[in-house]
């Protein structure tokens, strides 16, 4: 039996990509998972503390993120466990990025990545990443290690079925939490170039604020709208807009700066709509099987020049036609893949 890690996402209101993962893996697994949470100092079942304990032959999986200080005792566990453990790895932004990652986070992220090592298997959600935390692990000098193996992520958005491109009549689609990873501000710079020039699209951001960086990308947004009137925030928005707006869109945009795996990127693709994004090597990773433009983090004019070209018919066309003769991974194939992971010889126990 899988035992899944539910402990923060099964109370979660929002849907970051964090979050989608968890869910998403955790259906797609279906009775071959079951979910735990973590609980004063314990594991437990539900909400009335019912759980009989793992057996060696059992697995547990986590894909969320985790520490001493959050789940007291947890350290404790990972020493003496009698369970088989894994973990889904999906970045080290904070460390790379501390000055614009959560500060909960920050001093989350080595604790975690320490406990990582304890682990009998880490699945990570790129070869990127699983780089990242080898890297980490050398700088350490640690020598006992658990096998890590990259794995590829869903596409499939929300369980909607696969999608044609749409009119592009809606313009560009930019999803993502209001913060500097996100690099919002860029692309308003971009777009802004692009409409003084006469171009003719419009531009939808959708994504909550993060409350401790996102509040001067809000009031940016917000002042261009007077001067940009084709610019569109929304802070909110329910699944059947968001819908709407990617069957409208010529193509998304993701300007990122730094990311694990990128699922609006493949969720894009799942939509039927090319993307635009940032020469990232996790997002190379995903975006090399067609439909995708991606210029240099932060080129300007690369970006002003490589939106201008798929703001055209002729561009958009050739794109869609890609991501529509591409094939594109389900949650089922990632399921499939964790639990070949997992049933993979030299694990240990």
């Amino acid at each position: 039996m899988i035992y899944f890690d539910t402990t923060n996402t099964r109370r979660a209101r929002h849907q970051s990509g964090l979050v989608r993962v968890s869910r998403r893996l955790l259906c797609a697994l279906g009775g071959a998972a079951r979910p735990v949470f973590w609980k004063n100092g314990r594991w437990q079942a539900g909400d009335n503390g019912e759980f009989t304990g793992f057996v060696v032959a059992d697995w547990l999986l986590t894909a969320e993120l985790f520490s001493e200080e959050e789940r007291p005792g947890i350290g404790d566990f990972f020493v003496k466990k009698t369970v088989r453990t894994a973990a889904i790895f999906h970045d080290a932004i904070p460390l790379r990025l501390p000055d614009v990652t959560w500060p909960k986070s920050v001093a989350r992220q080595v604790p975690y990545m320490e406990l990582l090592a304890r682990c009998d298997r880490v699945l990570a959600v790129s070869a990127a990443s699983r780089e990242e935390l080898a890297g980490f692990w050398r700088w350490q000098g640690r020598s006992r290690l658990p096998d890590v193996t990259a794995i590829t992520l869903g596409a499939d958005f929300d369980g909607a079925a696969r999608s044609s491109a749409g009119s592009g009549e809606g313009g560009l689609l930019c999803v993502g939490i209001l913060e500097p990873r996100k690099n919002q501000l860029f692309l308003l710079k971009v777009c802004a170039e692009l409409w003084r020039t006469g171009a003719d699209f419009d531009l939808h951001v959708v994504g909550r604020v993060n409350p401790h960086f996102g509040k001067p990308i809000e009031r940016e947004l917000r002042r261009m709208k007077r001067d940009f009137p084709r610019l569109h925030y929304h802070a909110a928005i329910g699944d059947e807009a968001l819908a709407g707006l990617y069957t409208g869109a010529k193509a998304t945009v993701f300007p990122t700066i730094a990311e694990g795996c990128g699922l609006p990127l493949l969720e894009s693709l799942w939509r039927g709509v090319p993307c635009v994004a940032s020469d990232l090597p996790s997002l190379r990773e995903n975006a090399v099987g067609g439909g995708c433009v991606l210029p240099p983090v932060n080129d300007h004019a690369a970006w002003v020049a490589a939106l201008g070209r798929v703001l055209a018919d002729d561009e958009r066309k050739m794109l869609a036609a890609e991501v529509a003769s591409r094939p594109l991974p389900c949650w089922s194939d990632t399921a499939a893949e964790v639990v070949a992971a997992l049933s993979a010889n030299g694990a240990g126990g």
